[in-house]
């Protein structure tokens, strides 16, 4: 099976590890992580707030085209992609349309907190709560949405797996 999917959400919903183990479920598998190509720019990065600059959209924009790129790339060569990144609002419509499969986590609001609070990273002005009602109020329902809130890695990659179209 060789095809591309896309794994989204806010921060500390679990895309990373998912996508991973997700990828790795494949005989020929890639992850693709979205702040890999965010990192990648090592001078003159604009990062994303609630009020972008144009560059810090544009950068953005160029961030998902690099990720389709890489995962036609890697598809043409045999392989099934999982690339995972934040994608919301109408960004999701765009992107989605590259994918065979889309798949949103969104665990609850409180299980959100927790797993940020672990990470001892900073989020700026892109709280928890702030990421978690960009996804529920202003993101459309496209794909398939999983409440991650109690499950393990494990389990959403085997209900990600049992939602996957014969070829995704």
């Amino acid at each position: 099976m060789n095809g591309a999917i896309l794994v989204t959400g806010p921060s500390a919903a679990g895309k990373t590890t998912v996508a991973r183990a997700l990828a790795a479920s494949f005989s020929r598998g890639v992850h693709l992580e979205g702040d890999a190509f965010r990192r990648a720019v090592v001078s003159g990065r604009h990062e994303m707030t609630p009020n972008p600059t144009d560059e810090a959209l544009e950068q953005l924009r160029l961030r998902y085209a690099v990720t389709v790129r890489a995962a036609r790339a890697y598809v043409e060569g045999g392989f099934t992609v999982v690339a995972e990144d934040v994608v919301a609002g109408h960004f999701l419509h765009e992107q989605a349309a590259h994918f065979d499969a889309t798949f949103v986590l969104l665990p609850s609001l409180a299980a959100l907190e927790r797993r940020s609070a672990a990470r001892e990273q900073d989020y700026g002005a892109f709280t928890p709560a702030r990421l978690h009602r960009l996804f529920e109020s202003e993101t459309p329902r496209i794909g398939t949405w999983i409440d991650t809130s109690t499950q393990t890695p494990a389990e959403t990659v085997d209900k990600i797996r049992r939602r996957l179209p014969s070829r995704p």
